[in-house]
């Protein structure tokens, strides 16, 4: 026979094309569908539903269209770009453009899927200096810098933002209305956080930057 908790959970909509290979599964705790996304990924829903990530040293932006409610949230660093100078995140430099290739896929799926651009809000987390003798400068800092730098550029609204200190963070966001729950992971038992991250920051140092994105 089933439960309670069973019979209470909804059947899960659909997702947005293009992001089935995301894990999706039912957050007791809040009540609502979850997707979990790992470094290097993005999830766009129009669902009621939230995202979920862990950020050690990683950046995630969460933006939204505040009248319609469609939004997302993604999670990467920065390669570090050799061609600029050890540790560059400068606006035209080969990691700026890989960040900034991070943020585009983002907004481009939200205004694909009903989202305005001037109706866009952002908040942004992570950027821990939880990797430890990895650079000449922080790697959580230069994620910091880029992504605060590419809001300014880009004209985007920041409402909000928890960067920086040196724990990991697990960061829940909800699209929909924009709500975020953050808890700082201060007594981790295993290195699961920086030893996931330190694995995507090899991947992406010799990964070639990606075209342009036009963005509708």
């Amino acid at each position: 026979m089933l439960n309670e908790a069973v019979l209470a959970m909804p059947e899960m909509k659909a997702c947005v094309s293009g992001f089935e290979h995301i894990k999706r599964y039912w957050d007791k705790a809040n009540n609502v569908y979850t997707a979990k996304i790992l470094p290097g990924e993005y999830y766009v829903t129009i669902n009621d539903e939230s995202i979920v990530t862990v950020l050690g040293s990683c950046v995630s932006a969460c933006i939204r269209d505040r009248v319609f409610g469609v939004g997302g949230m993604n999670h990467f660093m920065l390669p570090e770009d050799s061609s600029s100078g050890e540790g560059s995140w400068a606006m035209g430099g080969k990691a700026a453009r890989f960040g900034g290739f991070a943020m585009e896929q983002m907004i481009n799926d939200i205004l694909k899927n009903g989202g305005l651009r001037k109706n866009l809000e952002v908040k942004i987390f992570g950027g821990g200096k939880v990797i430890k003798n990895m650079s000449t400068m922080d790697v959580g800092q230069r994620n910091i810098n880029f992504v605060k730098d590419y809001i300014k550029t880009e004209g985007l609204t920041l409402l909000s933002e928890d960067v920086g200190n040196i724990y990991p963070r697990k960061v829940i966001y909800f699209p929909a209305t924009g709500r975020v729950r953050v808890k700082n992971l201060r007594n981790m038992h295993n290195n699961t956080v920086i030893e996931r991250e330190i694995k995507y920051r090899t991947k992406i140092i010799e990964k070639p930057v990606t075209g342009d994105v036009e963005l509708f």
